[in-house]
């Protein structure tokens, strides 16, 4: 038997995995539309964007950030953003002296201004450093949003994040996959709101 034969149903129940976990984040739209709004409005008052995670998270996060600071499309303004994961000294010294809870609310206390935003990623919303720095950025007056899996874990239930997206699934590949798509979106819709200060108006929190 043919090597396609056998595996055109795996094929095809791996795409089917991702697209009922992509479907149901798109059908999150408004959520999405209202938190790239309020970013965009933090970044024309001269806010910038913080984000951590851990592992897969902590890569995720570096990508985002690049893809803010050094945008690969040509004419598209670079946007402040940091991310907390980058720095393994700071991260590791941390870590080892106050306790991996503590690893990313102790960079925020440090590098927040009311004015910016903090974006926490979780491959399944448990990862107690991420809810931590969450909690921190929010109690500091920055917006928050959170990028994560399963069912939320305690950063969904917790309500820590201002906006929490979810890649509605249990297989790690498919919520990077989906994160990665969900970051890409934020970042084209941000620049699009940038770009066109009356689509933001006055009535973005702050």
């Amino acid at each position: 038997m043919p090597v396609t034969s056998t595996m055109h149903p795996a094929v095809g129940e791996a795409f089917l995995r991702r697209d009922s976990a992509g479907h149901a984040l798109a059908a999150d739209s408004e959520r999405i539309a209202q938190a790239c709004r309020e970013m965009a409005a933090r970044f024309r008052r001269g806010g910038k964007l913080i984000v951590f995670g851990n592992g897969g998270g902590g890569t995720d996060a570096a990508h985002i950030t690049v893809e803010f600071m050094h945008p690969v499309i040509v004419g598209k303004k670079a946007l402040p953003a940091v991310a907390l994961s980058n720095d393994s000294a700071t991260v590791s010294g941390v870590s080892g002296r106050e306790g991996l809870a503590e690893t990313f609310a102790h960079q925020v206390r440090q590098w927040a201004d009311p004015a910016d935003m903090a974006l926490g990623i979780s491959r399944d919303g448990g990862c107690e450093n991420v809810l931590r720095g969450l909690e921190t950025a929010r109690e500091l007056g920055l917006f928050t949003l959170a990028l994560v899996g399963g069912d939320g874990g305690a950063i969904a239930r917790d309500g820590v994040a201002d906006h929490v997206l979810i890649a509605a699934s249990d297989d790690p590949a498919v919520v990077k996959e989906i994160h990665v798509t969900v970051y890409h979106v934020l970042w084209e819709l941000v620049h699009v709101l940038f770009e066109q200060p009356g689509l933001i108006g006055d009535g973005a929190a702050g």
